[in-house]
């Protein structure tokens, strides 16, 4: 059974910077894309970004486009949310989720069949 892995959390202020990683342990990630998604207190959780296996090619909400870049090392068995200009609305437990199901949007938790514990983002004002 894959575990994700989530680190890279803590507290910023706003217009600081974040590196989140995720790693999968026993096996490489799952599925054909891993995603990020965050939660925010009293909200849903929604989608962040995402990177597909076979092209490397990346998605984004708008909320973060500009802002935010993922990437990832197949090397380590790491995909990696590098998180920049974060303000206040950027605070969130973030999740890496790997994406199983094939005709499922990439932006729609249902697509995704593992995840993370999650680590939490705090951005300060």
């Amino acid at each position: 059974q894959v575990q994700l892995v989530e680190s890279g959390g803590g507290l910023v202020q706003a217009g600081g910077s974040l590196r989140l990683s995720c790693t999968a342990s026993g096996r490489t990630f799952p599925g054909s894309a891993t995603g990020w998604f965050r939660q925010g207190p009293g909200k849903e959780r929604e989608f962040v970004a995402a990177i597909s296996w076979s092209t490397g090619s990346t998605v984004y909400t708008d909320s973060v486009k500009g802002r935010f870049t993922m990437s990832r090392d197949n090397s380590k068995n790491t995909v990696y949310l590098q998180m920049n200009s974060l303000k206040p609305d950027d605070t969130a437990v973030y999740y890496c989720a790997a994406k199983t199901s094939p005709f499922t949007s990439i932006i729609m938790v249902s697509a995704y069949s593992y995840w993370g514990q999650g680590t939490q983002v705090t951005v300060s004002s």
